[in-house]
């Protein structure tokens, strides 16, 4: 940041305007404010801040926005201002600011407030770029003005500095840009671009009255702050807040590992206890994050297979002598199982002996059955021969009736011959009936033609009534037609006649509407030209009167060039003891020329619209020939009715077209319809002829069908009655031999089946008949017999067997207690093989959890590794590393860096300055129990102790001061030096400057 002017009004000390230019007051590099108490300095400080961050430092500010700044020796009509003139990042600005302030009220009595302005700059290049800060040029004072009422808004002036208006050029020949008058924004771009608060910007740039002793004897954490805001160490901070993010990452993910593999060995835990007895071993004393966890874990169930493989080897030993006892047991069962189950079977076939004999005597029925079946097995063939015809028989019988039914009553005592001699008689009438049917066919196609030249005929009788009416009426229709063309083309005559009136008189319309706009435009140019002639003769006055008066006055522009011991341009004297002041009503040199100015574009102006009034009356008096005299109604009516009677018109003559496109269409008609009479008339004849042959032949086919049909209502109707009556009269001649034979059939049967019923031994047939047995009731029977032999055998079997007997003999067998033995034996082979089992499954589980866990370990040791590496970077970095001994931080240790260089940079001026008494030192030694790295030390080369700060800073050495003549708006000294300083003719002060 640099300083380039600064102008005070009303402000502190200062009742009237004070300029500073600091860029005259540092071309040494170093400058000092020297003057009484209460002459102003600390003001100057004050006024810096309050353009840059709207307060001042410490209570000076008092309450409110800053009303107690205002100077109690300035007049009531001058409004308190501060403007400043910097450069900041590359950024030449001009800060304007005007705390709120009590006036007198413009009406009326009593005083009002006007509220606090603030105006914000920027000085732009001839091209609209800002300024850099090689712009050294000098700038404009910021002005401005305002009104307001008693209520309190703002008003008032400021005045505005020596060097010109607010937009004149500087010598770049650029500009000054506004950029904000918000007060919260002019104090977001100040306190970006320095990158400072005001606390901070008081405490490390100002360091009025003793504050800088306070930045020394500031602990390490604020000092710390106030640089890293400073010299922008964030990205040290952010690296140190990375590395600590990052720790916590990694370590998260290594305990987030290692509860992963704690919970393994829980499950391992669990699966290795064996009966509750709980493990051998107990589980790993680690937390998650704690080093060697894995190992440990690892170690753990390494033990814990072992252990669980040497009890897989003790369940398997258990199983053997289990399953060696059940298999002695198990064959101690079998033996006793089968002595019981012979001694069962030589029980069971005594009592089956026992059995049949109490069912000998149905046996010897059964068998005597059996021969009575086997005899009668010879009438079956016979049996079912009669049966057959007895069947046969009886459904011959049901057909005939049923025959007979359909017959008519005169049939029904006729025999098989005779109804078959009526079955010939009603075919051969039958086969006479087809030349009657082809006779029938016949007609029908006969009355179908008929119809067909009755229908043709009314077509043509319509067709010939249509064309006559129409004819009728053909002249009148021809003629009608040929006058709507006629009208058609006297209407397309009109049409381009009137055509040819209606253009001329639309222009003759429009010419009329343009001279009545140009004579009002006419009016309003004259009124115009005489205002501009006005103007330009008043400006030309004007111009004369100031030229006079600068005339009048020039003397005393001529004394503000004059220079002490200098020539005067007039006389050529030396001194100057007198010169000519410049009067209240004094014209300079640019106010003449801006009048004159003004003269001459006024001037222009008139020339412009007597210009323009000339080319106004140029177009009235042109549209006024085009159009006479007569008004724009009585041409627009006649317009109107010109262009009603051209598009009635233009609407009959486009109907000329469809007029003759309908006379073709009617002679085509007219052709078509002659044409179509003429056919209908050859049509009518020619059909008579026909007609007189169908009805010839019509009559002989009716009397033909007359004698074939007889009481029928036609002949196919006939046909089908003698067809049915044949059929049915073959049906029932059929069916009555049918019966006739089946009875005879049935009558030989029963002769056959009592000649073989005596010779088999029965005295009947139906005695043969009902020893007959069928398959079932036969294999029921030789079944039952069977049965009866082969349980019998069987039992002869069994108590023959000599193992059954040796049996009996014997006790009966312990099968009770050898089950119970054989039971106890399984259970005990069950419950070893269960333990072998979840032995095996121990192991197992135990394989899977330790092959998981190690692969978990080793996917774990990267991450520990990184996790390590990164903790001790963090560490380091935050400074609780044991590695960093002086527990300095990373943005402390930068910080440290650049403290050192502003440590040395401050001795340079502090040994100028104590005359080389006191010297200022960077010590990176711990504070207490603090972080060391920003500590500060004062060391007084005369006593060689390290003195208080503000001992130091209160002390004034000797001031060295040279002199240099500075040009002061009010007089006085910008410095506010308490000397009295000479001034010269030309209105210069000397001050005090260093």
């Amino acid at each position: 940041m640099r300083l380039h002017r600064l102008r005070i009004t009303a402000f502190g000390p200062f009742g009237t305007t004070q300029d500073i230019d600091f860029d005259e007051l540092s071309a040494a590099g170093l400058f000092l404010l020297h003057g009484a108490t209460g002459a102003g300095k600390t003001s100057v400080l004050d006024a810096v801040c309050y353009a840059l961050y709207g307060s001042v430092p410490g209570p000076r500010q008092g309450s409110g926005q800053g009303l107690t700044l205002r100077s109690d020796h300035a007049r009531p009509d001058t409004r308190t201002e501060v403007c400043l003139e910097l450069t900041v990042a590359g950024r030449r600005l001009e800060i304007t600011r005007q705390p709120p302030w009590e006036r007198p009220k413009k009406r009326g009595t009593g005083m009002t407030t006007d509220k606090a302005q603030s105006w914000l700059r920027e000085r732009v290049e001839a091209g609209g770029r800002g300024s850099g800060s090689g712009d050294l040029g000098s700038g404009p004072a910021a002005s401005a003005s305002a009104s307001a009422s008693d209520s309190g808004s703002a008003s008032g002036s400021a005045s505005a500095s020596d060097s010109g208006s607010a937009s004149a050029s500087g010598p770049g020949k650029g500009g000054w840009k506004d950029l904000s008058r918000s007060h919260q924004e002019i104090g977001e771009e100040i306190s970006q671009l320095l990158g400072m608060s005001k606390e901070q910007f008081c405490q490390v740039v100002l360091l009025p009255q003793g504050d800088f002793a306070r930045f020394l004897r500031a602990d390490a954490e604020a000092r710390g702050k106030l640089l890293g805001r400073l010299f922008d160490t964030r990205r040290f901070a952010a690296v140190e807040q990375r590395l600590a993010e990052q720790r916590r990452t990694a370590e998260a993910q290594v305990r987030e590992g290692d509860t992963e593999l704690l919970a393994d060995a829980h499950r391992m835990q669990q699966a290795a206890d064996c009966g509750g007895g709980g493990a051998e071993l107990p589980l790993p004393d680690a937390a998650p994050g704690d080093p060697g966890l894995a190992e440990s874990v690892l170690t753990w169930a390494a033990v814990a297979r072992a252990g669980a493989r040497e009890r897989l080897t003790v369940a398997r030993s258990a199983l053997d002598q289990a399953e060696s006892a059940h298999a002695a047991a198990a064959a101690e069962l079998d033996d006793v199982r089968e002595l019981a189950r012979l001694q069962r079977r030589f029980a069971d076939a005594r009592q089956r002996a026992d059995a049949l004999e109490e069912r000998a005597e149905d046996h010897r029925r059964l068998a005597a059955r059996m021969e009575q079946a086997r005899k009668a097995e010879a009438v079956v063939p016979t049996l079912a021969l009669r049966a057959d015809a007895e069947e046969e028989h009886r459904r011959a019988t049901t057909a005939e009736a049923r025959a007979r039914a359909e017959l008519p009553a005169s049939y029904a005592d006729e025999g098989a011959a005779g109804l078959a001699g009526a079955a010939r008689r009603a075919s051969e009438e039958l086969g006479g009936l087809a030349a009657a049917r082809r006779a029938e066919h016949r007609l029908a196609e006969l009355r179908a033609q008929r119809a067909d030249l009755d229908r043709r005929e009314r077509a043509d009788d319509e067709l010939l009534a249509e064309a006559t009416d129409w004819l009728a009426d053909w002249e009148t229709t021809r003629a009608r037609l040929k006058d709507g063309i006629e009208a058609a083309q006297e209407a397309a005559t009109r049409t381009e006649h009137l055509a040819g009136r209606l253009l001329p008189a639309q222009e003759k319309l429009d010419a009329a509407r343009r001279r009545d706009r140009l004579t009002e435009e006419a009016g309003r140019a004259q009124e115009h030209a005489l205002a501009a002639r006005a103007h330009a003769t008043a400006a030309h006055e004007h111009w004369l009167a100031l030229k006079e008066q600068r005339l009048a006055d020039i003397a005393a522009e001529l004394a503000a060039h004059l220079d002490d011991g200098a020539p005067c341009a007039v006389c050529g004297a030396t001194e100057h003891p007198a010169p000519a002041r410049k009067s209240a009503t004094h014209v300079d040199r640019a106010t003449e020329e801006a009048a004159l100015a003004t003269h001459r574009k006024a001037d222009e102006a008139r020339a412009a619209a007597e210009r323009d009034l000339a080319a106004v009356r140029e177009s009235l008096a042109a549209a006024t020939a085009a159009a006479s005299d007569t008004s724009v109604d009585e041409l627009s009516a006649s317009v109107a009715e010109l262009r009603q009677a051209h598009a009635e018109a233009r609407g009959r003559a486009a109907g000329l077209h469809a007029a003759r496109e309908a006379l073709a269409q009617a002679e085509r008609e007219q052709v078509r319809r002659v044409t179509a009479q003429q056919e209908a008339a050859r049509r009518v004849e020619s059909r008579a002829a026909l007609r007189d042959a169908l009805v010839r032949e019509q009559h002989g086919l009716e009397e033909e069908l007359v004698r074939a049909r007889g009481e029928s209502e036609s002949v196919a109707r006939r046909a089908a009655q003698l067809e049915r009556q044949a059929a049915l009269l073959g049906e029932a001649a059929d069916a009555a031999r049918a019966a006739d034979e089946s009875a005879q059939r049935l009558k030989d049967a029963d002769a056959r089946l009592a000649d073989a019923a005596f010779r088999a031994g029965f005295d009947t047939p139906a005695a043969a008949s009902a020893a007959v047995l069928d398959d079932a009731g036969h294999r029921e029977l030789q079944g039952r017999i069977d049965a009866w032999r082969n349980e019998q055998a069987a039992v002869r079997a069994l108590l023959a067997e000599p193992d059954a007997a040796a049996a009996d003999r014997r006790p009966p067998a312990p099968l009770a207690a050898a089950e119970a033995a054989a039971e106890t034996a399984g259970r005990r082979v069950r419950a070893a093989a269960s333990a072998c089992d979840a032995a095996a499954g121990r192991c197992a589980e135990l394989d899977r959890l330790s092959a998981r866990s190690a692969t978990a370990a080793r996917r774990l040791a990267p991450l520990r590794d990184a996790h390590d590496r990164v903790a001790r970077l963090a560490t380091l970095a935050a400074g609780t590393s044991a590695d960093n001994e002086r527990r300095m931080r990373l943005e402390s240790y930068v910080l440290a860096a650049r403290l050192e260089q502003v440590a040395a940079a401050a001795t340079t001026r502090l040994r100028r300055m104590s005359s080389g008494r006191y010297t200022l030192v960077h010590s990176d030694d711990r504070s207490g129990r603090g972080r060391s790295g920003l500590g500060l030390h004062v060391v007084d080369a005369w006593t060689g102790r390290e003195p208080r700060a503000s001992a130091v800073w209160m002390t004034r050495p000797s001031t060295r001061c040279s002199t240099s003549w500075t040009r002061c708006a009010s007089g006085t000294a910008a410095s506010a030096s308490s000397a009295t300083s000479p001034t010269c003719a030309a209105g210069y002060t000397r001050s005090w400057r260093s």
